[in-house]
């Protein structure tokens, strides 16, 4: 392969500033990060310590190998302000348990008594569908109060997903294991229930359908929790617990067990040799990702940053230089990659859909790097071809069968975030910067579109635009693209799985890689008509 060469001055006015940017930003994501820690008010928590409980998080590390990465994924779900009251009642990420990668789901008990509202179902459904994907054990860490009743109306209809995909991950050879550690009511209780191993902490793990004073209401029978639906009595009677547990720790360990003795994950590949590093310094990344997206950068210089010794073998070099492709190795796992380096012309995204099929054939993992803000318009263009070419390459993106990892460095617009594996396009993973702005079209763009649109509505009615108030109207409506477009925003919304320090960009992309190669990659090779 060939080793890329940076042709980045560290030392200029520009990459200084742009670091200074970048490392700006960084402190928001820090904040956020912080944020997103919360587990509930000081108060519950010394109740909780008080009674021998450990924190969510807590639990999620004994649980893990010694030494073992933990990829937290949607930690910024729900958290649309400072203030992560607003966010989700659980932890969730991927970690390794006797070195097997496992996915991890951990209540947060503390924080609202582990209920569900609407954020905390939608995590967990991702969760889940990455756990499908990639053929992962699944441990959910079971203390909640079941549904956060006021949110009832947004969240019971689909929250009954949650179990069929308990059952459906079974049925296809992937375990769920649940230990309980407190409640787990009303409809919560078919979590253990429907998982293939249960675990439950004695005098801890209360499961039932209703708890006493519902049982009271419906049938006028007096009975405790604990003989309603102690750990003793679900181990010893009703037999919906596999493992009674002596304690939390214990509990713990015996999850450790179950895992162990799991068959062996059918992986498609495991590099045997330690991987060769970059070239240049992963720092140097905050000076040539722009921090301002308007500005341009050349992509290969983040690629030579993130690749195996630099190195890259680029696809038709010459042809359609807006986008870039080509296979490299990250941390070992052998990759193809798609990066934007400016506006997708006509041939772009005939190269792109050249590259995919071939990444389907070699049955190679794809990268999208996406810092796009569309096809190119305009007459020339549109006689060209430009939609049907588009169409082909959105038609390679939809029916290609290989993982597809996605990273937003930049802008994601239009259909732009369509040809670059978008989330709708249900890549593995997607990742952001915290300078990404994803949306249909720039804040100036859209504003200045409806104003036209305004101006020759009134002028068609005869009516003077009234130019003031068009300002107005215009600035407002920039702001508030601006708001819902940032990197913060999306997270919140679910529209990625975090937000990310660009630092970090290989060690997550190779943690990725190590995920979806966890099963064995297959394709087809079929695609819907091509519009020729």
């Amino acid at each position: 392969m060939q080793v890329l060469k940076s042709r980045i001055n560290k030392h200029t006015e520009q990459f200084q500033a742009n670091r200074t940017e970048m490392l700006a930003l960084l402190e928001q994501l820090e904040q956020k990060k912080q944020d997103s820690l919360f587990q509930g008010k000081e108060r519950h928590i010394e109740k909780a310590q008080s009674q021998g409980k450990l924190l969510a998080r807590q639990r999620i590390d004994l649980l893990l190998d010694e030494g073992s990465p933990f990829m937290e994924l949607l930690p910024f779900a729900g958290i649309t302000s400072s203030k992560s009251e607003g966010g989700t009642t659980t932890v969730g990420g991927i970690g390794l348990i006797h070195n097997r990668l496992c996915l991890v789901i951990s209540n947060v008990g503390s924080n609202k008594g582990g209920s569900v509202n609407l954020p905390t179902l939608q995590k967990s459904m991702r969760l889940s569908e990455i756990a499908f994907e990639n053929d992962l054990p699944v441990v959910n860490m079971v203390e909640s109060a079941g549904a956060d009743l006021p949110e009832q109306a947004k969240i019971f209809n689909f929250g009954g997903a949650t179990f069929r995909e308990i059952t459906r991950r079974s049925k296809a050879g992937i375990p769920t294991l649940s230990v309980v550690f407190g409640n787990s009511t009303a409809g919560g209780a078919y979590v253990p229930g429907m998982s293939d191993y249960s675990v439950f902490v004695k005098g801890k793990a209360k499961v039932f359908l209703a708890g006493p004073p519902l049982v009271k209401m419906a049938t006028n029978e007096i009975v405790d929790d604990e003989s309603l639906g102690g750990a003793e009595m679900h181990s010893r009677v009703s037999g919906v617990s596999d493992y009674l547990a002596e304690d939390e720790a214990d509990g713990i360990r015996i999850a450790r067990d179950i895992i162990e003795n799991l068959a062996p994950a059918k992986t498609h590949f495991t590099p045997e040799e330690p991987a060769e590093n970059p070239l240049y310094d992963a720092e140097e990344i905050l000076g040539v990702v722009s921090a301002d997206i308007k500005k341009p950068f050349d992509i290969r210089e983040l690629i030579a940053r993130i690749t195996d010794g630099s190195k890259f073998s680029e696809f038709k070099p010459e042809y359609g230089s807006t986008l870039i492709t080509g296979w490299a190795t990250i941390h070992g796992y052998k990759v193809g990659i798609m990066a934007n380096n400016g506006v997708l012309f006509s041939e772009s995204a005939n190269k792109g859909t050249h590259f995919i099929q071939l990444c389907n054939r070699n049955l190679t993992p794809i990268l999208y790097l996406q810092n796009i803000t569309g096809f190119m318009v305009g007459k020339q263009y549109e006689e060209g071809g430009i939609i049907k070419n588009g169409a082909k390459l959105i038609n390679a993106v939809s029916n290609s069968e290989v993982p597809a990892i996605t990273l937003l460095v930049g802008a994601s617009y239009g259909a732009g975030n369509y040809a670059m594996s978008g989330r709708a396009y249900q890549p593995r993973f997607l990742f952001s910067y915290p300078n990404s702005k994803i949306a249909v079209m720039g804040p100036e763009q859209l504003s200045g579109v409806m104003e036209m649109i305004q101006r020759q509505a009134t002028e068609r009615s005869g009516i003077p635009y009234d130019e003031q108030q068009g300002a107005m109207i215009r600035n407002h409506l920039m702001g508030e693209v601006e708001k819902q477009s940032n990197a913060w925003y999306a997270s919140s919304q679910l529209w990625d799985d975090g937000v990310i320090d660009p630092r970090e960009t290989r060690n997550y992309l190779g943690f990725c890689l190590a995920v979806v190669n966890n099963k064995p990659i297959q394709s087809t090779n079929t695609y819907g008509v091509f519009r020729m």
